[in-house]
């Protein structure tokens, strides 16, 4: 919802902004030209803006527009694209959005590493996509999203496959990644559809504790469905509105892909 205090935030961003919403910020800037800079045995002064090369990046994200397709106020797209490679040879996007997670969990007041997560999926159509599938659960054909989330919803994994990938396929993919990535994680929340004796055994190989949310009928609560925990039945009012927490957070994050 919009409020005063959006619209005068994003307005002032337009105005920090030299020429479209997609170009960085001077704060942004600050927090992300350190990733950029190698040591300084190694670096070779360079005579392009990197700046401006990210902003092309942000621009023909946002946009979808193609390479040759960049506006001519931003650097030559032969430029931009050499160091687009060089930046994904890097790692460099997994890196910022790692320290930007940490550090936006310490500032909520949790751990910088999480402990815990919720896995969960989503298919949607991709009538463009070289590769499809058909979900014959949701009766949609195109790709599904894999994603792992923190128990606030912040993405700490995201696998894409053709939809008709099973969930617990597509979240024995998400196990092997999660543990290089983020090696504390232990204990993952996932709904019903995960519940498979291969996924379970992989899991406890790898350590991993997976529990199982399951959707029920509650009228000891105020809403519709609740959810809750498989084995023995709970009454707690504030484990169940846990679990409903978990759930809101990665439904959230699945919001934001469209």
């Amino acid at each position: 919802m919009w409020t005063r205090a959006n619209r005068a935030e994003i307005a002032a961003i337009e105005k920090k902004a030299k020429r479209y919403p997609t170009d960085l910020t001077d704060e942004e800037w600050e927090r992300i030209e350190p990733f950029l800079l190698l040591p300084a045995r190694k670096r070779r002064k360079t005579s392009v803006d990197l700046r401006e090369v990210l902003n092309a990046i942000r621009y023909i994200a946002r946009a979808g527009c193609g390479w040759r397709m960049l506006p001519r106020d931003f650097p030559p797209w032969q430029t931009v694209y050499w160091w687009f490679r060089r930046f994904m040879r890097r790692f460099l996007s997994e890196t910022i959005h790692d320290v930007a997670l940490m550090i936006d969990r310490e500032r909520a007041g949790r751990e910088a590493s999480p402990s815990a997560g919720v896995v969960d999926s989503q298919s949607v159509k991709a009538p463009a996509a070289e590769t499809r599938g058909y979900d014959a659960g949701k009766k949609i054909k195109g790709r599904k999203r894999h994603i792992a989330v923190d128990t606030d919803g912040r993405r700490l994994m995201i696998n894409l496959t053709t939809a008709d990938i099973s969930d617990s396929a597509g979240a024995q993919q998400i196990l092997d990644a999660i543990r290089k990535r983020w090696p504390w994680v232990r204990h993952l929340f996932a709904d019903g559809a995960y519940d498979r004796r291969k996924l379970m055994d992989k899991a406890a190989f790898k350590d991993f504790v997976i529990e199982i949310v399951r959707r029920i009928e509650s009228d000891t609560i105020n809403t519709k469905t609740a959810f809750q925990i498989a084995g023995p039945r709970t009454d707690s009012l504030k484990s169940t509105h846990h679990q409903c927490s978990n759930r809101d957070a990665v439904g959230q994050t699945h919001a934001c892909f469209t």
